[in-house]
């Protein structure tokens, strides 16, 4: 069944406000990138000098030339890893069209909800940024004892964030917080398989930025489903 929602998923990946949500992500998560490196660049022009004196070599130039270019090699390395999380958390700033968009072509008996305030958009965004991190963060030491099995740990780690944040971003705004948690909690494993799903993807370059809107989508078609068993 967890099959079947993640296939009508993505039988709607061309649906206009799914791309147009990625690509609202996409965009964001490169102007904050590009944000960041030209502050970089900002402090390096302003506070490294353009030659050191090296005891027994005398004036050294072109540092801050270098500096630069390290600091470009490392941004790119840097976007590598923050570019599906910060991806990830605008998105979801607009989740909420991918919602609309598959209850209304799937469930359209379903009563209209209001939408939520721009106001819980940021903070449920930059919740979901910060546990992904933290999520990550820990990964990070999980992985020095799990060997071959690094793959499988971070699919776990990262389908159990997921899972929990994508079906409660769906279910809360029919059921309220403390109804989505309550629904989370019964179906744990069921929702962490799913997550486990979508996590397996965010290893493959690209392919890894529709996440945000195919974790959504799927885990809508779970929730309806979970909601019609009752």
């Amino acid at each position: 069944m967890i099959f079947g929602d993640f296939l009508k998923a993505i039988g709607q990946l061309g649906d206009p406000r799914f791309l147009k949500v990625t690509l609202q992500g996409v965009l964001l998560c490169l102007a904050l990138l590009i944000a960041v490196y030209a502050g970089f660049l900002w402090v390096i022009q302003s506070y490294v000098p353009d030659a050191v004196q090296i005891p027994l070599v005398g004036p050294v130039g072109g540092l801050d030339t270098l500096l630069g270019v390290g600091s470009a090699v490392l941004m790119l390395g840097l976007s590598v890893f923050l570019m599906v999380p910060v991806a990830s958390a605008f998105s979801g700033l607009f989740l909420e069209e991918v919602v609309e968009a598959v209850e209304e072509r799937h469930y359209p008996g379903a009563p209209p909800v209001p939408r939520l305030g721009l106001w819980e958009g940021l903070r449920d965004s930059a919740n979901f940024l910060g546990l992904l991190i933290a999520v990550n963060a820990v990964a990070f030491c999980v992985y020095i004892f799990t060997g071959p099995f690094i793959p499988v740990a971070f699919w776990a780690l990262n389908g159990f964030f997921l899972g929990r944040e994508y079906f409660t971003l769906v279910a809360l705004r029919r059921l309220g917080r403390e109804g989505a948690r309550a629904l989370r909690r019964r179906h744990f494993w069921q929702i962490w398989a799913a997550g486990t799903l979508m996590a397996i993807p965010l290893t493959v370059p690209l392919v890894n930025l529709l996440i945000p809107v195919l974790g959504v989508a799927t885990f809508t078609h779970m929730f309806h489903r979970l909601m019609a068993r009752g």
